[in-house]
């Protein structure tokens, strides 16, 4: 799922039950001279979280898959998160006009990422594997079985800018409506790049017959995420650089996520090259198994017989979670120093105990 509730909604609810002078006192406090009072606006509070959350930043508190649409998003893993997202899939393509054929086969989706030195960066590996079985019709009576890599890719991915960074997401626990009210910075999107290296094989079905070795790809990639749970996604991508086969690719993903465990998607994708064009739709969904473990499902088809497609896909996303926060830094004070500044307070700490014991 491109946008996370569950994990949102803790880090709202703690914004706004651990307001004390720990946290600088920069969340509104509960009085607890009126319990009735104070019972209300959290309430009112906890309502308007269920209805809308924010995205706060790289990390999440549940798994942030890029399953079960073909996009990908703007944000990244998390430092010491490695995470697999595979799918199996069926694909069954028609083409009409002459030469005619029937394609039906099955493969396989994989994408395995890792953040690391960075929050706002990972390195991953995508790629597309098929076995299929492609038939011309008379006059020609030819079948040929096929399988190879459709795309196999090395990349990394970094969020070179993010609106909400650095930013407090304000809470009116007095006003349902104002928490829901639209919000113009909701508008910029967070934007991030990608690059990596492709491997193709030599007479590769799937590629024109000059593709072969390495090339590039290169992509630009936004995220806007809206209150009520609304995501949309857009992806700019030139795959193959330097071959014989340069192809564009854009993907439009709009995703609504209608409980903290579901979330349903519909994508627009379009191809185009001169060795293939398309233009594809995707909808489907997923579903939230535990924190770090998400299912899915989505259907693909176009609206073209040259050839038409349709697809069915089931996956799984999965993460091995070893994340930990960076301390927060004063003002002024870089998170090394911080860092440093606490282990020194807590040693002397210590020392002090221990010599309050010896004069005991």
């Amino acid at each position: 799922m491109k946008y996370n509730v569950l994990g949102n909604l803790k880090l709202q609810l703690k914004q706004i039950l651990y307001s004390d002078s720990k946290f600088n006192k920069k969340y509104v406090v509960l009085k607890k001279s009126n319990l009735m009072n104070s019972s209300f606006k959290f309430i009112s509070a906890l309502c308007t979280l269920l209805i809308g959350s924010h995205a706060f930043g790289q990390y999440t508190d549940v798994i942030n898959s890029n399953r079960p649409g073909a996009s990908q998003s703007a944000f990244s893993v998390g430092t010491n998160v490695l995470q697999l997202e595979v799918g199996p899939y069926l694909i069954d393509e028609n083409r009409s006009p002459y030469p005619s054929f029937e394609t039906k086969g099955y493969g396989i989706d994989f994408a395995l990422h890792y953040g690391f030195f960075k929050e706002a960066f990972e390195v991953n590996i995508q790629g597309r594997f098929q076995r299929d079985t492609k038939t011309y019709n008379p006059p020609l009576n030819i079948e040929e079985d096929r399988s190879n890599f459709k795309n196999l890719n090395l990349g990394i991915k970094y969020l070179i800018y993010d609106p909400n960074k650095n930013k407090e997401e304000k809470i009116n626990i007095y006003s349902y409506h104002a928490n829901r009210g639209f919000k113009w910075r909701h508008l910029i999107p967070a934007v991030a790049v990608s690059a990596g290296l492709n491997f193709d094989s030599k007479n590769n079905p799937y590629t024109s017959a000059s593709v072969e070795g390495l090339s590039y790809r290169a992509a630009l990639i936004t995220q806007n995420n809206f209150y009520g749970g609304w995501v949309f996604v857009t992806n700019l991508m030139m795959d193959r650089i330097s071959s014989d086969q340069q192809d564009f690719h854009y993907i439009l993903t709009l995703t609504h996520s209608f409980s903290p465990k579901w979330v349903v998607f519909v994508e627009k994708h379009g191809i185009k090259s001169d060795f293939y064009a398309d233009n594809l739709v995707r909808f489907g969904g997923g579903y939230l198994l535990s924190k770090d473990l998400q299912l899915d499902s989505a259907v693909t088809f176009n609206f073209k017989d040259s050839p038409s497609v349709f697809g069915l896909n089931f996956g799984v996303s999965y993460r091995i979670d070893r994340h930990r926060d960076e301390p927060k830094a004063s003002k002024g004070t870089s998170a090394k120093k911080e860092e440093k500044r606490r282990a020194r307070a807590q040693k002397s700490a210590k020392k002090k105990k221990v010599d309050n014991f010896d004069e005991n």
